[in-house]
């Protein structure tokens, strides 16, 4: 499994712990940024997180900001990305499950490091159920 990861500052501190544990995992990560708490602007860094999914170049995501709104909106742009903003295990349990997440948006400043991290745990191993949540799925991207 590939993972791509991507923040602004406030949520390097947290992406940097993230990253460690899906390494000891043998997951392969690729971190677009950024490695400093200096202000950024957050679409600098979760545009590439998004397109690495949408191009099938990563298994998944996973991008976080302060609030992870502006995350989520970033990312949910791409056609094929369902970015999921999650703020306790049980949601992204759902948004696996239910919602097929191939994003985990997390909200840095409102939840722990340690939820944090049992959400990436969840959004790894959870499988979606597919079933009556199909058709949901595919009503998500819009046609042209």
């Amino acid at each position: 499994m590939k993972i791509a990861i991507g923040s602004d500052h406030a949520g390097v501190d947290y992406k940097k712990a993230i990253v460690e544990l899906l390494k000891s995992k043998g997951i392969e990560v690729e971190d677009f940024g950024p490695f400093t708490t200096d202000s950024v602007d957050y679409p600098d860094y979760i545009h590439p997180v998004a397109q690495s999914v949408e191009d099938k170049k990563a298994d998944r995501g996973i991008i976080l900001c302060g609030t992870g709104n502006g995350a989520g909106m970033t990312a949910n742009k791409h056609q094929g990305v369902r970015a999921a903003l999650c703020w306790c295990p049980e949601i992204a349990r759902l948004a696996r499950q239910h919602n097929d997440a191939n994003v985990l948006d997390i909200p840095a400043r409102f939840v722990t490091l340690e939820q944090a991290l049992e959400m990436v745990e969840i959004f790894l191993c959870e499988p979606f159920e597919g079933g009556r949540h199909i058709c949901r799925i595919n009503k998500i991207p819009c046609s042209k």
